[in-house]
């Protein structure tokens, strides 16, 4: 009898081998690539193995899927997708939402907004969306008025007022934390504030309003949609278990979509 239940158990372990599927989910450091951890080992004994490859900027990991090199990427917001679509030509498909991370604003030189000086250097994200999305947040402050025309996407181009003279420093978004040394306040994605020891609960002077249109997501390559494995992706994602990870690590600072 021990040899026959021996036997059942190695078929059902080679059984589920055979049906087990790898991918690799391109990420960016900090909560996108923490929360993916999490996610691979909730989806690892549902047969999904997932290889989490994190890239330092976020054009790579577009290219990365649309080239084949990845099965999924999970680091943006729906406005720099279809921005990146628009520009580059890429076929790629939303297959899930994620979480919200709201973007802030730090400083190593004033602890409140109402004392940011006139003619103040601001350093912003330098790719269309997330700095717009800088602005956008500056506009809503009252500090800049924007043309009415430009959406999500503004650059400091579309500035029509700035009362305090604000200057304008575009940075590759991943730098704009060492951007405190010299700017006034620096505008600052919270996968990059968190990677660099910045608690967006407690060290940023402003934060966007809850309501923010830059829901994160989940993207693969058209065509790909229905694949099985982005089912048991999502799956994973979307799980308690992975809920409750965020709400404890992040406190807050990370709200999940789901």
């Amino acid at each position: 009898m021990l040899r026959i239940a021996t036997l059942i158990s190695v078929f059902a372990l080679s059984a589920t081998s055979a049906l087990a599927e790898d991918i690799k989910v391109g990420v960016s450091p900090g909560e996108h690539a923490e929360i993916m951890e999490e996610v691979a080992k909730i989806a690892k004994p549902r047969g999904l193995n997932i290889e989490v490859i994190e890239f330092s900027d976020y054009v790579v990991p577009n290219q990365a899927v649309a080239d084949g090199d990845l099965e999924a990427n999970s680091f943006q917001h729906r406005p720099y997708l279809e921005n990146q679509m628009k520009d580059r030509g890429f076929e790629l498909v939303e297959v899930g939402t994620t979480i919200t991370t709201p973007m802030g604003i730090y400083s190593d030189k004033i602890t409140d907004m109402a004392d940011l000086p006139e003619g103040a250097q601001v350093a912003i994200p330098n790719d269309p969306t997330n700095g717009g999305r800088a602005l956008l947040l500056l506009q809503d402050l009252g500090l800049i008025t924007l043309a009415e025309d430009t959406g999500l996407v503004p650059s400091p181009l579309d500035v029509t007022e700035n009362p305090h003279d604000l200057s304008f420093l575009e940075l590759d978004a991943a730098q704009l934390p060492r951007a405190l040394a010299d700017a006034d306040i620096a505008i600052i994605n919270t996968n990059y504030a968190l990677a660099s020891g910045l608690s967006p609960k407690d060290d940023s002077i402003a934060m966007e309003k809850a309501d923010s249109p830059y829901v994160n997501i989940i993207v693969v390559r058209k065509g790909d949609e229905d694949q099985p494995w982005v089912k048991d992706l999502l799956a994973a994602y979307h799980s308690d278990e992975v809920k409750a990870f965020i709400e404890d690590k992040y406190q807050g600072a990370v709200l999940t979509s789901w």
